[in-house]
């Protein structure tokens, strides 16, 4: 992928070409974004440049043996790690991502601004949640160890280092602490508060911005995925528990709840609280005056305007927080009856306290 090919976020493209045509590449990134926001396409993009035979006007050639290899993900020294598990499409019994590496290069190809659920979905791990183990770590630095097949920089890009556990991190601290020459380690987060700090401290911190209105219509034409029925369910249920939170309806929001914790999987739990998050997002960017930013659909402006001018001041930050513990119980397995119970009675609360 060229930088050209990237959506949106112009100016850190720039910062990557300016960091790659000075020589300060740093060994160890870390870039947070939103999800679907483009982390990866900029990753991709810049590790292409750095190899790229023929670079000019801030931009690799395309046409290069090693520009060809990145436009196919088959780039013999550039390796991928995403979180993975058992599935029907593997029959290791300590699966890595090596594992699934076919069905990431075609969903990547397809879309290189996928989410967590396209990734599950695509290696077949929809109710399950991903997790990057140690036996990752044995393989990376298995493969780090051998000599660079082109004369470039090797890398490895990490995708949602979040579920990668101690022990895995412990296992790379090392080799991210001290790589070998012209070696680097890409790692892309949606939440970079969960990444481990012995990995978060060493690494350069880049920030991908959201995408405008514009720019996210044309990632979701890419979307190999229809993702129509589940947002219009999503938005259905979360519309109907602020409307019963919000006219004092505790039996209805609890009814509501109790959908949310009958969805089939615990990722589609976590999917549901992603989604509510983003939409009480929304609701605060109106409250603070700024309906620019807040990306709401034309058909949904009356919904959200008449939220944000009956939900109190402080409800929507409580709310992303609590949504927030909501995920991180769900990781861990707590009965979901009992979160989405009590995310229903904290939301109520907020709104009408006692």
């Amino acid at each position: 992928m060229r930088f050209a090919d990237v959506i949106g976020n112009v100016e850190v493209a720039g910062a990557l070409v300016s960091m790659a045509d000075s020589g300060r590449v740093a060994h160890a990134m870390l870039m947070y974004e939103n999800e679907g926001c483009g982390a990866l396409a900029l990753a991709l993009a810049y590790v292409q440049y750095l190899n790229c035979s023929n670079p000019s006007g801030g931009d690799s050639c395309g046409e290069c043996p090693s520009c060809r290899q990145m436009s196919k993900l088959i780039h013999p020294d550039v390796h991928y790690v995403f979180p993975v598990n058992k599935g029907p499409k593997t029959t290791d019994d300590k699966p890595t991502s090596e594992s699934y590496i076919k069905y990431w290069r075609e969903l990547a190809l397809a879309n290189p601004y996928f989410t967590e659920a396209d990734l599950q979905r695509a290696i077949g791990i929809e109710s399950k949640s991903g997790l990057i183990a140690v036996a990752e770590a044995k393989a990376i630095i298995s493969k780090l160890s051998l000599t660079a097949v082109a004369d470039g920089y090797k890398a490895v890009i990490f995708y949602l280092p979040e579920k990668m556990n101690q022990e895995t991190a412990n296992r790379l601290l090392k080799m991210v602490e001290e790589p070998p020459e012209k070696t680097l380690f890409i790692f892309i987060t949606h939440s970079p508060e969960k990444v481990l700090q012995t990995i978060f401290s060493r690494c350069q911190s880049i920030r991908v911005m959201p995408l405008t209105k514009e720019e996210a219509e044309k990632v979701r034409e890419m979307n190999p995925f229809d993702d129509s029925e589940e947002y219009d369910q999503f938005m259905e249920l979360f519309s109907d528990l602020m409307r019963a939170v919000i006219s004092g309806d505790l039996q209805a929001a609890l009814e509501c709840g109790e959908i949310a914790a009958a969805l089939e999987s615990r990722e589609k739990q976590k999917a549901f609280c992603t989604f509510a998050g983003q939409c009480i997002r929304k609701i605060f960017m109106i409250q603070q005056k700024m309906p620019q930013i807040a990306g709401v659909a034309e058909h949904e402006e009356e919904f959200y305007s008449d939220m944000a001018a009956r939900c109190g001041k402080g409800f929507c930050m409580r709310s992303i927080a609590n949504i927030e513990k909501v995920v991180a119980m769900i990781d861990r397995n707590v009965n979901s009856k009992i979160l989405f119970c009590d995310l229903v009675n904290r939301m109520f609360l907020s709104i009408w306290p006692r």
